[in-house]
C-alpha cells in the first residue's frame, strides 16, 4: 500500500480538481469534516506514537543516547540556520524585482458538515521529553523492565504506523475540496505566479542538492530517496500540517536509513523544529514585502542577527496551518523593522503558500533523518561496535 500511495494521491488529487466544481457543497461539507475528524483522530494518537518510538529507540540506544540527541539538536540548528542565511542572496534577488503585493482578500471559506473533535490529551513536546527521559531513568535502573516495555511499545506504534496509509485517502480528500473551494488554489496560480515560482524553485534546489549529496550525488540513490518520502510530502500539501503526516514521514525514512531504530526517533524529535521550507519561504516573502513597502533590504550582518533569532524561534513553532508564521512576527517586527500592514501581508501570503511550504518541511525532515544516519556511521562506529546502538537484521 505504502509504494503505491504516491500515484494513488496523484490520481485523488487529479481527480478532486476535475470533479470538486460539479460537487454540490453540502458533498463538500461532509467530505471536510470527514477530513476533520480523521486529522483530530491522528492528533489524538500521534503522541503516543511519538512516546513508544521514542521510548523504544532511546532504551536501544542506552550510553549513546545523550551524544546522538546532542547531535541530532547540533545539526538540527545548523541545518536551519544554513537553509535560512542562504535564503538571504534568493530574497536579495526577488528585491530588484518590480514588486507591488496586494494583500489578498479573504475567503469566506467551506464550512464542514459537522464538527467532530477528539481531545487531545498530551501536547507533542510533553510527550517527547516524556518518552527521552522515562527511558534514560528507567533503562538505568530496570534494563530488563524497559526493554520489555520497549518491545510492546514497539510492537504498537509499529501497527499504528501500517495502519495510516489506509487513512490518507480520506484525510485528504476533503481538504483538497476546501483549497479548491476556498479559491486558494487559483489565487496561488493567478496573482502570486512570479513569487510562488521562485519560492518553489528554490526549495527545490535546494532540497535536491541536499538529497544529492547526502547520497553522493548517486542519481538512483538519490531519486529513490526522493521518492521514499514523496508520499508523506503529497499528504503534507493538502493537510498543511508536518506533525500530522509524521507516521508516513517515519515510513519514508525508515527505507532511507540504515538504522531503522534511529530514523524513527529522529523525525518525531524534529518534525515541528527543522522547517526547510519556513526556513526558505520565509525571508523570501521578507525581501519581497519590503521592496513593496518601499523599505530597505537589511545589510549582511543584521541578516545574521535576524537568522540567529529566527532559528531560536523554530523551537516555539505551533503544530498548526500558518503556525510557521506566527512565531516569526515579532523577529521580523524587532529585526527587520516590518509594521502592522507589512505583518499582515506577510502573514497572508505564508497562509496562501502554506501547502507548498509544509511539503518542503515534510521532504525537509526526510533529509534530516537521512543526515543523521549517515552521520551516525561516521560518527558513532565505535559505539555501535561495542553494542550501544541497535543493530539491524
Amino acid at each position: 500500500m505504502f509504494k503505491k500511495l504516491p500515484f494513488i494521491l496523484l490520481i485523488l488529487i487529479a481527480t478532486t480538481l476535475i470533479i470538486n466544481p460539479f460537487l454540490p457543497v453540502e458533498v463538500k461539507q461532509y467530505l471536510y469534516a470527514i477530513s476533520l475528524s480523521v486529522k483530530s483522530l491522528i492528533l489524538l494518537i500521534l503522541p503516543f506514537v511519538i512516546f513508544s518510538l521514542l521510548f523504544s529507540t532511546i532504551s536501544s540506544l542506552s550510553r549513546g543516547a545523550t551524544n546522538i540527541i546532542g547531535l541530532i539538536l547540533l545539526a538540527l540548528c545548523c541545518s536551519n540556520f544554513i537553509s535560512t542565511f542562504l535564503s538571504h542572496y534568493v530574497g536579495a534577488w526577488i528585491y530588484n524585482f518590480d514588486l507591488t503585493l496586494i494583500t489578498p482578500k479573504e475567503a469566506s471559506g467551506l464550512q464542514p458538515a459537522f464538527i467532530f473533535e477528539l481531545p487531545k490529551l498530551i501536547a507533542n513536546d510533553k510527550a517527547m521529553f516524556a518518552g527521552i527521559i522515562s527511558a534514560l531513568v528507567l533503562g538505568r535502573f530496570k534494563p530488563n523492565l524497559t526493554k520489555l516495555i520497549a518491545t510492546k511499545l514497539d510492537w504498537f506504534a509499529s501497527k499504528i504506523l501500517n495502519s495510516f496509509a489506509i487513512l490518507v485517502t480520506l484525510f485528504v480528500l476533503g481538504f483538497l475540496c476546501k483549497m479548491q473551494n476556498d479559491g486558494i488554489i487559483q489565487l496561488i496560480i493567478r496573482d502570486y505566479s512570479k513569487i510562488f515560482l521562485v519560492v518553489i524553485s528554490a526549495q527545490i534546489g535546494y532540497l535536491l542538492f541536499t538529497y544529492a549529496a547526502l547520497n553522493l550525488f548517486n542519481p538512483r540513490k538519490t531519486f529513490n530517496s526522493i521518492k521514499n518520502i514523496l508520499p508523506a510530502a503529497l499528504a503534507g500539501f493538502t493537510t498543511m500540517s508536518s506533525a500530522a503526516v509524521m507516521p508516513l514521514t517515519i515510513m519514508g525514512a525508515e527505507q532511507n536509513a540504515k538504522n531503522k531504530k534511529l530514523s524513527k526517533s529522529v523525525i518525531p524529535l524534529t518534525v515541528n523544529i527543522h522547517l526547510v521550507g519556513d526556513c526558505i519561504a520565509i525571508p523570501i516573502f521578507a525581501y519581497a514585502v519590503l521592496k513593496s513597502f518601499g523599505m530597505p533590504a537589511p545589510e549582511l550582518m543584521q541578516y545574521i542577527i535576524f537568522v540567529m533569532y529566527f532559528v531560536i524561534a523554530k523551537f516555539s513553532v505551533a503544530a498548526i496551518p500558518g503556525g510557521g508564521i506566527i512565531v516569526m512576527l515579532p523577529i521580523l517586527e524587532g529585526y527587520l523593522g516590518f509594521n502592522g500592514e507589512m505583518l499582515s501581508l506577510i502573514t497572508a501570503l505564508y497562509i496562501l503558500f502554506d501547502p507548498v511550504i509544509t511539503s518542503a518541511n515534510v521532504l525537509g525532515n526526510g533529509m534530516f533523518a537521512k543526515l543523521i544516519d549517515n552521520l551516525m556511521g561516521v560518527s558513532f562506529k565505535g559505539v555501535k561496535a561495542s553494542g550501544a546502538l541497535p543493530q539491524e537484521s
